[in-house]
């Protein structure tokens, strides 16, 4: 929890003292910010909501309490306070930093956010078309479970813009390290809480039953080894540098940002 936590730091900061979020991919603190408003309630109503409790009992009787703790709770209520902060640093009358041209959500990313908002809404639908209490059919613990996937999903789409960004800049100037380091840190720590809670349950359902922390911590890793490789070996010469404070522009946004000065 510490090590996650601790990862939503560097970047606000890095962006604050650059007074730029030049670099950084809109659409990684947009995802951050669905992501983990839905996070946020999965692991609040595991933990404390009598109905999706009582649900997961029923769909689990070999192990039917969630492995959910209160760690997960202040991390996803932690996450979201800070998500929302990096946001709002690409709103220069907030904060007056400077906002690249390239830096704005495209169609696609805007289309998959807007999916998985209209997604949670349907199955919220269907569950209480059906009443919402019964286990074994469309249930309030559905809505819960959409939620679970929209965080796992924007985690993928928070990560790929970046990447892709990075790549195109040839640089990882704004963006980061230290994060990335912390959170592969807490993605292995969170996968070792999860397969000890599981162990000490003797059914390893505990895994299967909360899919969002299991694949969570995969994904995050996954993306976090990309990024070390980027920051350390491919764009090693333009990384933590004495140019780290300068501005980086997209290639391919230049020659229109030179027509228009």
């Amino acid at each position: 929890m510490l090590c996650w936590s601790g990862s939503f730091y560097p970047q606000p900061i890095k962006n604050w003292r650059r007074r730029s979020t030049s670099g950084l991919a809109i659409a990684f603190p947009t995802a951050n910010v669905l992501g983990f408003i839905c996070y946020a309630v999965y692991t609040f109503t595991f933990l404390y909501s009598p109905i999706i409790r009582d649900q997961y009992a029923a769909r689990h009787p070999a192990a039917p309490e969630p492995s959910v703790r209160a760690n997960d709770v202040a991390f996803a209520v932690h996450a979201v306070i800070l998500s929302v902060t990096t946001y709002t640093q690409f709103f220069p009358m907030i904060w007056g930093f400077k906002v690249s041209a390239y830096q704005n959500i495209g169609p696609v990313v805007g289309g998959i956010i807007w999916g998985c908002v209209l997604s949670i809404f349907g199955v919220f639908l269907l569950a209480w078309s059906k009443g919402g209490n019964d286990a074994s059919d469309w249930a309030w613990i559905d809505v819960i479970y959409t939620m679970s996937y929209v965080k796992l999903f924007v985690t993928v789409v928070k990560y790929c813009p970046q990447v892709y960004l990075n790549y195109r800049l040839k640089s990882t100037v704004g963006w980061s390290i230290n994060q990335i380091l912390l959170d592969l840190i807490g993605g292995i720590l969170s996968l070792l809480q999860l397969v000890i809670d599981s162990s000490l349950q003797n059914d390893w359902s505990g895994i299967t039953g909360n899919p969002a922390k299991f694949g969570l911590g995969n994904v995050s890793i996954f993306f976090d080894l990309v990024f070390i490789v980027q920051h350390y070996i491919l764009y090693r010469g333009r990384c933590e540098s004495s140019k780290d404070n300068e501005d980086v522009e997209d290639p391919v946004m230049q020659p229109l940002l030179g027509s228009t000065a």
